[in-house]
């Protein structure tokens, strides 16, 4: 059985830190096909044997909880209470963790009540054949979770959810009302089912006056601060739009919203934008699926024209254009499916068309996590995004929050084999492209034209993603039409983002001092790509300037000289005394950073992983207790003399 359910972004791992836990998760595992994630020494290797295993426990765990994994610890409350604590922020976002005895007794959800963590916690329970304690006055009293309805249902004064949910736990009236119309009939039916296990003690009659109200509706919530009542919306419309190129924003957004006020429809009733596929980089068209935080979805001009004989305003003008009579009323009806009313029928502006048609009858089968109608997945696309994304050195804990989640949201991750082998279980349950060093290029292709499928990658990079990494090559194929060495056209419509990353010279800094407390800059020493005048030119500029200078690609294999003429030529320009940092594998168990003088800088010391950090003139070294410590000073002397002399 999945224990996934549709408030999750990922799926429910479960976590054993002893033998008899390892008992227990081989048992859940079977029952629910959960990732198993095992504390090394804590388990046989037979008959089953876990998915990962891990050596630190909290780090395991806040890594985890970090990237949203739903969390099923099998080990006491207070250990996975310490793990996360420092990471509570909002408990709308926050992924459910369960603490479950290792002899199955009790089934405890800590976080996520709402967000699936007692539902989970009631099927574990029924494995376990234990007690699932589950402590949300909601779920007691009232037999539901009003703060979080059931797609396609979206509350939309959430704000009232806990004074109403509140009176109700003290006994107030309510009624249940509806105003859908009658083709919704099967959403009304889904919705009275939902809401059984009220209490009837509490149900008003339609004559009585009732505490509070309970409404489904498509109309806007007429007194949204209210705290007498909840509305709540099926979220079954598709929002089909049309742009000219360079349509603006505000265009577009008026358009929509005066769509929906003259036909009297809350805006929370829609599940998604949509639009042709040539629309996929159109900022009016991105934004509005923005401003609504719903997907965007894009069909092709070819499947768009299948809906014709459903369109009422096909247009010629359009065909001849782009390959189909109409883009907004057609991909309104596809989103919809085959059964769609249009509620609010094509209108348009000088630059901007709109229309938005809804899927009745829905059934439970019908609905995707999003309350979206799943043919409209089916005959839809994402536009595709490549992720840039700057793992740092390879140690979680330079890893930003950005890039961590870039990762778990990707279809499949892209990259250098190490790089991805540095991620660790986060990655372990991702599709994976590995390739060489020297693929670069084909690597880059390879992300751009799948992210042109709707697929969502990440291009895995050490350190930051557009420092001497992946993100300017990225870009350069952008910069290229097809016929010129670039991408596909569809490939060009991409979104591309970045997520930072430590770089280098920053973790090498950051070991031995403050090396970078002035102006620096990089050079890479690799002449595969420049050539050696071009790079020798810039270390004399580098040198002349008397900037901090880092290292990249220092020596290779068959490349050693490099190096050795860098340094011939900054001691002509500053004292042999200059402190040098060598570091490598910075952030990983065999880190090492060594401080040495310009001259006794030796090449032989130094490998293809070593970023060596040759100080300017001003840079100083000194000896501590713990070693030695570098730093450029940045013009503070004459300040700190001044204060001396006054003291």
């Amino acid at each position: 059985m999945d224990l996934m359910t549709d408030s999750m972004t990922s799926a429910p791992i479960i976590i054993s830190l002893t033998r008899h836990g390892a008992d227990l998760a081989r048992k859940l595992v079977a029952a629910h096909h959960l990732n198993w994630h095992a504390k090394s020494d804590s388990f046989d290797t037979d008959p089953i044997m876990p998915h990962h295993v891990f050596e630190n426990t909290v780090t395991h765990i806040q890594d985890s909880f970090a990237v949203k994994m739903p969390i099923i610890g099998i080990c006491s409350a207070g250990i996975l209470i310490r793990a996360v604590a420092n990471q509570l922020n909002d408990k709308w976002v926050e992924p459910p963790v369960i603490a479950i005895a290792d002899d199955g007794s009790s089934v405890i959800p800590l976080l996520g009540g709402h967000h699936g963590g007692n539902a989970l916690a009631r099927l574990l329970a029924v494995t376990t054949g234990g007690m699932a304690a589950i402590s949300t006055a909601g779920d007691i009293r009232l037999g539901v979770s009003l703060d979080q309805p059931p797609q396609p249902f979206i509350l939309a004064n959430p704000k009232a959810a806990a004074s109403v949910m509140a009176r109700l736990n003290d006994g107030a009236s309510f009624r249940v009302a509806s105003d859908l119309p009658d083709y919704l009939s099967g959403v009304v039916d889904m919705w009275h089912r939902w809401l059984e296990p009220m209490p009837a003690t509490g149900a008003a009659d339609a004559a009585d006056a009732a505490d509070i109200s309970i409404m489904l509706s498509l109309h806007p919530d007429p007194d949204p601060a209210s705290p007498d009542h909840l509305v709540y919306h099926p979220r079954l419309a598709s929002l089909g739009v049309g742009a000219s190129r360079g349509c603006p924003v505000a265009e577009m957004q008026m358009l929509v919203a005066s769509l929906m006020a003259d036909h009297d429809l809350s805006p929370h009733i829609i599940a998604g934008v949509y639009s042709v596929d040539l629309k996929a980089d159109e900022p009016a068209v991105l934004k509005m699926a923005d401003q609504l935080s719903v997907p965007m979805r894009f069909y092709s001009a070819k499947l768009l024209d299948q809906e014709t004989p459903r369109v009422a305003e096909p247009s010629q003008v359009v065909f001849d254009e782009i390959g189909t009579h109409s883009v907004a009323e057609a991909s309104a009806l596809a989103a919809a499916g085959t059964s769609a009313v249009m509620i609010a029928g094509k209108r348009k502006t000088a630059h901007a068309t709109a229309a938005l048609a809804i899927t009745p009858d829905i059934t439970p089968d019908m609905i995707t996590s999003s309350g979206q109608n799943s043919t409209s997945h089916k005959l839809g696309r994402e536009r595709g995004r490549v992720m840039l994304v700057g793992i740092g050195p390879g140690q979680s804990a330079w890893r930003t929050p950005e890039a961590t989640q870039m990762i778990r949201m990707a279809d499949e991750l892209v990259g250098y084999h190490l790089y991805i082998d540095l991620l660790g279980h986060i990655a372990a349950d991702k599709p994976r492209a590995d390739y060489a060093l020297g693929q670069e290029e084909d690597r880059c292709r390879y992300a751009l034209e799948e992210a042109a499928k709707g697929r969502n990658i990440a291009m895995i990079c050490s350190g930051d993603a557009g420092i001497y990494a992946m993100g300017a090559l990225v870009f350069e194929l952008l910069d290229r039409d097809i016929s010129d060495g670039g991408v596909s056209d569809a490939a060009r419509r991409v979104e591309v983002c970045s997520a930072p990353g430590v770089s280098a010279l920053q973790a090498a800094a950051a070991r031995s001092g403050a090396l970078l407390g002035h102006d620096f800059c990089t050079i890479s020493l690799s002449d595969l790509l420049t050539p050696w005048e071009h790079i020798e030119q810039r270390i004399h500029g580098a040198a002349e300037g008397d900037f901090v200078i880092a290292f990249y690609n220092p020596v290779s294999r068959r490349r050693r000289l490099g190096l050795a003429k860098a340094k011939a030529i900054l001691l002509r320009h500053r004292p042999a005394s200059t402190p040098v940092v060598l570091a490598s594998n910075l952030g990983r168990p065999d880190e090492q950073v060594h401080v040495r003088t310009l001259a006794e800088l030796s090449v032989d010391e130094v490998d293809m992983l070593t970023v060596v950090m040759v100080g300017s003139s001003a840079s100083r070294c000194f000896e501590r207790g713990t070693g030695q410590a570098v730093y450029t000073p940045r013009g503070y002397a004459k300040r700190i003399d001044e204060h001396k002399k006054d003291h």
